[in-house]
């Protein structure tokens, strides 16, 4: 039972302190200050245990955020993560990457500020792995069934972690040389330290789980082999085919896909030899003008990146308009508000430039040396050009971070014979399930772009299926069905 009077006690919201700008961006690490224990507990102590609890309809996973809200106010942290593991295979992961929906469905956030619940969470799992009580959980017994998670980022590995919790033998698969998937290559270090996800695989190595990185299924791993070996497969290769920009000088040098540019910064963190003689990645911003192309979590990661790595100027484009300063009225509570937000990247400078589309880039000898573009308003749900608004911005380097259309089909999903949706994606029934039958689908790959809390509930869900179809029966948790198309 929540304190009833705890939100007048803790009016104020409050969160770690960001490390001041000049001395994070003199490094790689979580951009992020201690939380004290005592604040910690004041804000969970906000929590009103609700008769309804709206957060947790806006969690994906249905976290029990009250329940462990609770636990926190009386300082029981061993039993807090006890709950928060019950539907959430890997709070470090989300407490550090999700937009947490979960915050303004809270109830107190009608009229007040909502309770700090992500922080909270991330709190608890790192006082858990701090304390020694993250271990591996072993499965009381094994089924002698084989199962192929093909992709490993978070909705491969939730997927893997409950299969193999259930007794399956569990392999995942990844074409890129390290296990992680977006987790590894496309989330900067600043936001998670890559410590943070190794530290989750040795757990699921001790559990059982095999990985296999530097594994392209269907080149190096044929279909056919992938079926004659295993028992059931799971899909979780995310929506890796970038949305493009086919305008006029989209060829020339220096213009690059935010996932073709975001890697070389995480290898050079770990340790890879991939810088040239003049000390830098393949891909650098160093000392150059930049203009990252979108406005979302990817166009923010390349700001941080940038600026790390010296970049001499940044502009950061977004065709849509500025959001509101508040929630805006068409986004009522509990939705997910759209509301102006600012990251830590852009808390560490760079010009943000609302309303604009590019028209062309402009280059010589080959290279990007500027980008024509106009503001643009919106009419009768369409973008129109605002008149006499045409601009010329020099560039160095151009980021393309617009969101992804879908999987890519040419290869695995094509061979594997598999129906997709309207949009690309891979259709899928209620149990996950592909039109191939023993083939199931987790994640961005059937349900498209989307959040890390997603991927998570989606991975859960979809081994409930594969557990099901494998076993006749099961006892894990499937806390969503399946929004995408169906299988027709």
């Amino acid at each position: 039972m929540a304190d009833p009077s705890g939100f007048l006690k803790y009016t104020h919201r409050e969160l770690p302190k960001r490390r001041p700008v000049p001395l994070r961006l003199r490094d790689w690490n979580e951009v992020y200050e201690d939380f004290d224990e005592e604040t910690l507990r004041h804000q969970a102590t906000r929590c009103m245990d609700c008769g309804i609890p709206f957060c947790h309809n806006g969690c994906p996973l249905g976290n029990l955020i009250p329940e462990w809200n609770d636990l926190v106010r009386r300082g029981r942290f061993r039993d807090a993560i006890e709950r928060l593991h019950a539907t959430n295979n890997f709070p470090d992961f989300t407490g550090r990457l999700c937009p947490a929906p979960c915050e303004p469905a809270c109830v107190l956030g009608i009229n007040q500020d909502p309770v700090t619940i992500k922080q909270i969470e991330l709190e608890i799992i790192d006082r858990a792995f701090d304390e020694g009580w993250v271990e591996p959980v072993r499965p009381h017994c094994e089924t002698g069934k084989t199962v192929a998670v093909v992709g490993s980022g978070p909705a491969g590995l939730a997927a893997a972690q409950q299969l193999t919790r259930a007794g399956h033998k569990v392999t995942v698969f990844e074409r890129d040389d390290r296990i992680g998937g977006l987790l590894r290559y496309g989330i900067p270090e600043f936001k998670m330290e890559k410590r943070i996800l190794d530290r989750r695989l040795e757990q699921m190595r001790a559990e059982g789980t095999e990985f296999r990185a530097g594994v392209n299924v269907g080149v190096d791993l044929t279909v056919e082999q992938l079926r004659a070996d295993f028992d059931a497969v799971v899909l979780a290769g995310g929506a890796t085919a970038a949305r493009d920009l086919p305008i006029p000088g989209r060829d020339l040098d220096g213009i690059h896909q935010a996932m073709e540019y975001l890697p070389w910064g995480n290898r050079v963190q770990e340790g890879d030899d991939v810088l040239g003689p003049d000390g830098e990645p393949p891909i650098t911003a160093k000392g150059k003008k930049v203009i990252i192309i979108g406005g979302g979590d990817t166009g923010a990661d390349c700001l941080g990146t940038a600026h790390r790595q010296g970049a001499a100027n940044i502009h950061q484009f977004e065709i849509m308009p500025r959001p509101p300063e508040t929630r805006a009225e068409s986004t009522p509570w509990p939705m997910y508000p759209l509301m102006y937000r600012v990251s830590s990247a852009h808390e560490e400078g760079g010009e943000r430039v609302f309303s604009v589309n590019t028209e062309e880039f402009v280059g010589a000898d080959g290279r990007v040396t500027a980008l024509k573009a106009h503001e643009v308003t919106m009419r009768d749900g369409k973008f129109v050009k605002v008149e006499d608004s045409d601009f010329e911005l020099e560039a160095d380097l151009v980021l393309l971070a617009m969101g992804f259309v879908g999987p890519e089909q040419p290869g695995l999903l094509t061979d594997l014979g598999v129906k997709l949706t309207d949009r690309g994606n891979v259709a899928r029934n209620d149990d996950f399930e592909t039109s191939v039958p023993g083939v199931f689908v987790a994640g961005d790959m059937g349900r498209g772009q989307s959040l890390i809390v997603w991927a998570i509930a989606e991975g859960r869900a979809a081994a409930a299926g594969v557990d099901r179809h494998l076993m006749g029966a099961s006892a894990l948790p499937a806390p969503i069905k399946p929004t995408a198309a169906p299988i027709h």
